[in-house]
């Protein structure tokens, strides 16, 4: 196994980079530009954070950073990306934080890059303490854990890479179980159908209403969850039942996703309801792009409905959020629902700002790549 994914990633490597449009080339050097900020703000990747408290920088913040990060480097081979990534790694023993008893999802986040760097290099180093980390979770009998929908994202992609990975189905099951159960059991089920969206966790469930006697519905919780979607969907067979099951979710997501933009191509921080906490919010809407962009890729969303939904809110957030040095803005900082962070403006400085810069690296690469499929 080792062998034949080092041979895939060889060959990936030397195939011929595609001619940029020149609206690509736009796109990635807006995404260049915000990656370089990081990069030189966090100048040593294994450095704790200190926002109130020391953290390590394998926290679940940095983490969703190195999602993009590594989504950078897909579709721009820069080695700085990857000698970034495996510095940190490399510190943090390619171990989820708090170690391999940890079942916490927001611990087990970093894991999506140590397996990704695993994927390319067939390294076992990356990838042993998050498979016993696996093992020791599926072991035992609660499926409980995802209590809060971002815990979607933070974990659930860890399961289906190492399903990719060994072929062992029963990471990819209990992935489900857990999903199923946050969708349809946690404080009721989490998940609305009848608006194709989530509620954060159980705190929120109705009868819990916004001051207009609307639905509180999170724009980056919703977002954790569609980009969890493309994250497992990309691991799977377009012809698994668990794809097919996913997929269903995802576009009805999407449908609800599509009815709430604001006309300035941002998404409300609280979705529904902009009388409470509205306003310009970068993180969300960028998890939306990275969604959208690839429904359509995929050919599971219309392109006639969806693509200048993307495109407006791609233009909104490189006109109104991305500084001319590369800092973003409207970038609501971490807590559990619309009123965290508050105020959410063009020049604050979010309490934690590399989820941010993460999920907007996410929303580049598919933004980038769809306007590929316009030659």
């Amino acid at each position: 196994m080792k062998k034949l994914i080092t041979l895939f990633a060889a060959a990936a490597m030397m195939l011929p980079a595609a001619a940029q449009t020149t609206k690509q080339t736009e796109v990635l050097n807006t995404a260049r530009k915000a990656n370089d900020y990081f990069m030189a703000k966090y100048e040593d990747p294994t450095l704790p954070t200190n926002v109130k408290r020391i953290r390590p920088s394998s926290l679940w913040t940095r983490a969703v950073y190195y999602e993009g990060l590594m989504a950078l480097y897909g579709i721009d081979k820069n080695q700085k990306y990857i000698d970034y990534t495996d510095k940190w790694a490399n510190f943090h023993k390619w171990t989820p934080r708090n170690g391999i008893k940890t079942r916490h999802a927001d611990d087990q986040c970093c894991s999506q890059t140590y397996l990704e760097r695993f994927m390319m290099t067939g390294d076992s180093t990356m990838l042993r303490a998050t498979r016993d980390n696996l093992q020791g979770q599926m072991k035992e009998p609660t499926v409980g854990y995802w209590t809060w929908i971002d815990a979607i994202q933070m974990a659930m992609p860890v399961y289906a890479q190492m399903y990719k990975i060994t072929g062992d189905r029963s990471y990819i099951e209990h992935a489900m179980k857990m999903y199923r159960w946050s969708r349809n059991e946690c404080g009721g089920g989490l998940f609305n159908v009848k608006d194709g969206l989530w509620w954060r966790d159980a705190d929120y469930v109705p009868p819990y209403k916004e001051k207009d006697g609307k639905d509180c519905y999170w724009s980056r919780g919703n977002g954790w969850v569609l980009a969890a979607y493309v994250r497992v969907m990309d691991m799977l067979s377009p012809k698994d039942k668990i794809y097919k099951e996913l997929k269903k979710d995802f576009v009805m997501m999407c449908e609800g996703l599509a009815k709430c933009q604001r006309e300035d191509g941002f998404w409300n921080v609280s979705l529904v309801s902009p009388v409470t906490y509205g306003g310009k919010e970068i993180t969300g809407t960028s998890l939306f792009v990275y969604g959208m962009c690839w429904g359509m890729r995929h050919g599971y969303l219309k392109e006639k409905t969806y693509r200048p939904i993307v495109d407006k809110a791609w233009n909104a957030m490189v006109k109104d959020a991305v500084h001319p040095d590369g800092f973003l803005g409207y970038m609501q900082g971490t807590g559990k629902d619309p009123s965290a962070g508050q105020p959410v403006t063009y020049d604050k400085v979010p309490d934690f700002d590399d989820y941010g810069v993460g999920c907007f690296l996410l929303g580049a690469v598919e933004y980038y790549k769809l306007l590929g499929e316009d030659k």
